[in-house]
């Protein structure tokens, strides 16, 4: 038997808690603030405080995805630029991506197939660095004019110019056809597409709507082509088309309003891209998807991420967008702001397979 230590000194428990007569005062003030109505709860999560501790701030939400290693499961979807602004947000925007692990797609990039005055604007790969996904941008309409006149070279020299690592190609109909300016297609996107993957077999292709999503004919068509990813640009966010109408007359905005209210959520779209995939099987050649539009809040991003079948991150524009036009200690603190939401989300929030979530 071991023989007994006698006149061990004992450790003293110190309690270092100099906020406790404050806390428990604003406690007794706050009370009744703070009570949550049952039917008010978020019924798509199981809360599950029992089976993780706090997590430490090197543990990341690391993502494999678009062949890059990234620490967090955001995309900047595609932003500005040829504004006063441009240059500022997008140059924090690329800071941000590097600071936190996440990739970003560029605003339109039509203007510099041939003219490099706001070149300065988008050429951020030097901020982001070599080791993140960062993607040009294009309209449909410009890449079916590039292959009509044999022009592809100048998406060429354009992604060369920009050192990045292929083109987003938004597919916007309603927005060009209700733009005072807009383009027209003389063929679908889809044989559009398949055109250009013809003819650049080795581009990595990212396609997204612009604000209104896509339903399940449109979906299923792109998982079967040989992308990078699809980002949905789902009903919910800033609406393209409804800019545009906008911008255009009082009868013509009378007369097509009907116009912008049709769309699918990003909750309707994972439901669609999950139905997809479990039809078409290997025939689905498309696997990663970019979550954007209407995402408000982490806690929707980490949901919809999770609730996907597939490898996916989520995307956002006009919340990133709100923090990137001063200075980089404002989007630097919101961006960290989300990845200890998402960080806490992980530790203690598991997803239901069925919910009904009141907004």
């Amino acid at each position: 038997m071991s023989k007994k230590i006698e006149n061990q000194p004992k450790e003293v428990f110190k309690d270092h808690d100099i906020s406790h007569e404050s806390r428990k005062k604003d406690h007794i003030a706050l009370a009744f603030q703070s009570q949550v109505n049952q039917m008010e709860l978020d019924q798509r999560f199981y809360y599950e405080p029992v089976l993780s501790s706090h997590p430490k701030e090197e543990e990341h939400t690391k993502i494999h995805f678009l062949g890059r290693d990234m620490s967090a499961p955001f995309w900047v979807s595609s932003m500005t630029g040829g504004t006063k602004w441009a240059r500022t947000i997008n140059h924090n925007l690329a800071k941000g991506a590097k600071e936190f692990g996440f990739g970003m797609a560029l605003g339109s990039c039509r203007r510099l197939l041939t003219d490099d005055t706001y070149l300065d604007d988008f050429n951020v790969r030097s901020l982001i660095g070599d080791d993140l996904p960062l993607y040009a941008n294009l309209g449909i309409a410009q890449i079916e004019r590039l292959i009509q006149g044999n022009k592809l070279s100048l998406m060429d020299a354009l992604l060369q110019k920009l050192k990045v690592d292929g083109v987003v190609v938004h597919i916007n109909p309603f927005q060009e056809w209700l733009q005072p300016e807009g383009d027209r297609f003389f063929e679908t996107p889809l044989i559009t597409l398949e055109r250009l993957i013809d003819q650049r077999p080795n581009l990595k292709i990212i396609v997204k709507e612009v604000g209104q999503g896509m339903g399940v004919k449109s979906l299923k068509a792109l998982i079967q082509l040989p992308i990078e990813a699809i980002e949905f640009g789902a009903a919910g966010g800033t609406n393209f088309a409804l800019v545009e109408l906008l911008r255009s007359n009082e009868e013509l905005q009378k007369v097509y309003q009907p116009l912008t209210t049709i769309g699918h959520s990003a909750d309707e779209m994972v439901e669609f891209t999950n139905e997809i995939l479990k039809e078409l099987g290997s025939l689905a050649l498309c696997n990663q998807i970019i979550i954007s539009g209407g995402i408000q809040s982490f806690l929707h991003g980490y949901y919809l991420i999770n609730k996907i079948k597939t490898n996916a991150i989520y995307g956002q524009a006009s919340s990133f967008l709100a923090h990137a036009r001063g200075n980089y200690e404002e989007l630097q603190n919101y961006i960290h702001q989300q990845v200890e939401g998402l960080r806490m989300a992980k530790a203690f929030l598991t997803i239901k397979e069925t919910t009904f979530f009141r907004k």
